[in-house]
C-alpha cells in the first residue's frame, strides 16, 4: 500500500493574515513540501497540471526532474497530466525523459483537467474531451511500447515511421493511472489497458465513487487482467489534524471557507460528514481511512491533498509530520490486515520490470 500526497498547486490568501505567496515563493515550496514528504516517510508526490491562475503547476516535469534531483525514494508522480490537450507525442517523450533522471522514480496519471476554457488556449474543443482522452492515450501506449508507430488518427497529423526519444527506461514505460472524478468512459478505458484508476473522491459522496470504482473492477476482470479485486485502484482524500479535535476545527475552518477547491459552499461539517475530508484529531483520521476498503475493497495508493487553500508552508509542513508520523504508520498496518495475498502492492518501476522478465521467461518455457 502507498501513501502520498497531491497538491493543485494554488496560489491562495492566507484569510487569517491577508498574506498571499509569489509564484516564485509557491514554487519553491513546493519542492520544499516533497522532500519533507520523503523524509516522514510518504511513499508519493504528485502534482497537478493547470495553465490558469491561481495555479502554478504549468510544467510538471520540470518541477518533478527539479525534485528528482533532491529525492532517493519518492515516486513522483502526476495528478494529472492533460491527455486531453497535451500532444501524446510530447507525453511520451517528456515523460520518458524524467523516468531516465528519477531512475524509474516516476509514473503519470492521465486525466481531462477541471478547466474547460483549457481547450482552445491549446486549440481543441472541449465537446471532445472524452474521444481526445481515448485517442491521444490510444497513440501514447503504442509510442511507449513499439520502437517504429505508423498512426491515422482524428486529432493530430499522422505518423510514419516515428520513434519517440528516449525510449523508456529498461524497455518499461512508466505506469500510468486514469483520473476521473464522473466519467464511467474514463474508468472503462483504464481497465481496457489494464492500467490503474485513481478515483479522486474529494468532493462527492462515497457512493458515487463505489459505484465508479465497482464498474472499473469488473471492467478489468472483463478484459482479462484479473480478478476484480486485483485492480488497482488509487484514492484521494484530505485532513487536517491537530492534537485536540477542536483546535483543527477551529484553525481550518477560515481556510475551508474560502478555499478555491470547495470554499463559499456547504457547511465544513456538511463536507466532513459525505466526503474523505477529515479535521479532528490523528485517530479520526486513522479511523476514518481505515475503513476506506470496507467501501471500495483493498487499493494500493492513497493520496492527501494537504497544502491547499492558503495554508502558510510552516503548517503544512507541520501537517506532513503528524501524517507521517502518527497517521500512516498506524494505516500501513491496518491495510496490512486479511490483505489476500493475491492482490497487488502498488505499482513501481522495480516490480513492473520484474513482472516483464517473468512473463517473458513463461513465455520461453511454455
Amino acid at each position: 500500500m502507498q501513501f502520498g500526497i497531491f497538491t493543485v498547486s494554488d496560489v491562495t490568501t492566507d484569510p487569517t493574515d491577508d498574506t498571499t505567496p509569489t509564484e516564485g515563493e509557491r514554487i519553491k515550496a513546493l519542492v520544499t513540501i516533497a522532500k519533507k514528504a520523503e523524509e516522514v516517510g510518504l511513499d508519493v508526490f504528485a502534482l497537478g497540471e493547470h495553465h490558469n491562475p491561481p495555479f502554478v503547476s504549468s510544467s510538471p516535469t520540470t518541477m518533478l526532474g527539479y525534485i528528482a534531483a533532491q529525492t532517493t525514494d519518492l515516486i513522483l508522480s502526476t495528478s494529472t497530466t492533460l491527455i486531453t490537450t497535451n500532444d501524446p507525442v510530447k507525453i511520451a517523450e517528456d515523460y520518458a525523459m524524467l523516468q531516465h533522471l528519477a531512475d524509474g522514480r516516476v509514473d503519470v496519471m492521465m486525466g481531462r483537467g477541471n478547466t474547460g476554457p483549457v481547450y482552445p488556449w491549446f486549440g481543441k474543443d472541449i465537446r471532445d474531451g472524452i474521444p481526445l482522452a481515448i485517442e491521444n492515450y490510444a497513440l501514447l501506449h503504442r509510442l511507449w511500447r513499439e520502437d517504429f508507430v505508423d498512426w491515422q488518427g482524428q486529432y493530430r497529423t499522422p505518423l510514419q515511421g516515428f520513434q519517440s526519444t528516449p525510449r523508456p527506461l529498461d524497455g518499461v514505460p512508466p505506469f500510468v493511472w486514469h483520473g476521473s472524478i464522473r466519467s464511467p468512459e474514463i474508468a472503462e478505458q483504464a481497465a481496457f489497458y489494464g492500467d490503474g484508476f485513481f478515483a479522486n473522491n474529494i468532493f462527492w459522496p462515497k457512493e458515487h465513487y463505489m459505484r465508479l470504482i465497482g464498474y472499473y473492477r469488473q471492467r478489468f476482470e472483463h478484459y482479462g487482467h484479473g480478478t476484480a479485486a486485483q485492480a488497482i485502484v488509487g484514492l484521494g482524500g484530505q485532513a487536517f489534524m491537530r492534537a485536540k479535535s477542536q483546535d483543527a476545527v477551529n484553525e481550518f475552518r477560515p481556510y475551508f471557507d474560502n478555499a478555491p477547491v470547495y470554499g463559499h459552499g456547504p457547511s465544513m461539517e456538511d463536507f466532513t460528514a459525505q466526503t474523505p475530508l477529515t479535521v479532528g484529531s490523528p485517530q479520526e483520521v486513522i479511523d476514518k481511512y481505515a475503513g476506506m476498503r470496507e467501501h471500495f475493497g483493498d487499493y494500493q495508493r492513497q493520496l492527501f491533498l494537504m497544502d491547499h487553500a492558503g495554508l502558510p508552508l510552516k503548517t503544512v509542513l507541520e501537517q506532513l509530520d503528524i501524517l507521517g508520523e502518527e497517521v500512516v504508520p498506524v494505516l500501513r498496518k491496518e491495510f496490512a490486515v486479511n490483505r489476500p495475498a493475491d492482490v497487488p502492492e502498488g505499482p513501481t518501476h522495480a516490480a513492473l520490470v520484474a513482472a516483464r522478465d517473468a512473463a517473458a521467461v513463461a513465455e520461453v518455457s511454455a
